[in-house]
């Protein structure tokens, strides 16, 4: 009988939470409900640590070079449109990168900058594509908490955003991590393409760099608002959300940089371990 209560009063509270949600979206895809979201995400943690290591422990890894060539390539191009409408629709467009509120009305801004808040929330469904490569590829090492936990809790916490709060100063984060992901992507590309490209990628510990720049600007950006006095922005608890989601990944990823780089386990072969000349052509020790 107390379970029941409870649940009772959980859905009565989740009804009368949801009545403040941004009318315009409620009939878009996935947003009528924070469920199906929650199933796939579901489906993706059990997939990626336990059905798929499973599946594959007595299989050979799949070879999925050019799937992964066309995939990473498309991110790149799908991140540059969604900076470019980000820009557009507030960002390069009347925000003033301090107190920028969220305009619900139908205005053709307005609209763009919540059609451009689903179009990255639908990407972070797309981006789990990058662990499921990981496993079909027996590359079960870079399934690491981190990864898992980034893909997992990115589109979750978005679905609220898009929900309740698409546009205004909380989506500074989702632009910076719009032009990070030009960068990644670029390198996974060029990564996928073979032995022939690895001279292009010596700016791997410079991308570790960035991200981490990145989690550092928006947890500056949303630290403003903590001492402004008359900012109304109408949804603050997002901004605690945001705020927390820069410090933790700033933790997470420094202390990834740490063991990766500082303590030296991750560098380049041709860094760890020197490297020799033949014909005058640099080739790394393997």
């Amino acid at each position: 009988m107390a379970f029941d209560q409870l649940t009772s009063s959980a859905f009565l509270l989740y009804d009368e939470w949801i009545k403040e949600a941004d009318p315009r979206v409620e009939d878009w895809p996935l947003m009528t409900s924070p469920f199906p979201q929650t199933v796939v995400i579901l489906a993706y943690i059990y997939f990626v640590t336990t059905l798929g290591p499973r599946l594959m422990e007595n299989r050979k890894p799949f070879d999925l070079k050019r799937p992964m060539i066309i995939y990473n390539i498309s991110i790149v191009i799908f991140s540059l449109y969604l900076i470019y409408e980000f820009l557009l629709s507030g960002w390069a467009n009347g925000y003033s990168y301090r107190c920028d509120l969220v305009d619900y009305s139908s205005s053709p801004q307005a609209l763009r900058m919540a059609r451009t808040c689903w179009l990255y929330y639908f990407s972070k469904f797309i981006e789990l594509l990058d662990t499921i490569f990981f496993v079909l590829r027996k590359k079960n090492s870079q399934v690491s908490f981190l990864h898992v936990f980034h893909h997992s809790i990115m589109p979750f916490t978005w679905w609220f955003g898009v929900k309740f709060a698409p546009g205004g100063l909380g989506t500074f984060h989702a632009l910076l991590n719009c032009c990070v992901h030009v960068i990644m992507y670029s390198y996974y590309a060029l990564s996928a393409m073979g032995p022939a490209f690895q001279k292009y990628l010596w700016w791997k510990k410079h991308m570790t760099t960035i991200q981490l720049v990145q989690f550092v600007m928006v947890t500056g950006h949303i630290g403003q608002f903590f001492f402004m006095k008359d900012c109304q922005y109408q949804c603050p608890v997002f901004l605690y959300v945001i705020g927390s989601y820069g410090m933790i990944f700033l933790v997470l990823f420094l202390n990834f940089y740490y063991h990766a780089y500082t303590k030296g386990k991750r560098l380049p072969k041709v860094l760890q371990n020197g490297a020799c000349h033949q014909n005058g052509v640099h080739k790394k020790v393997e």
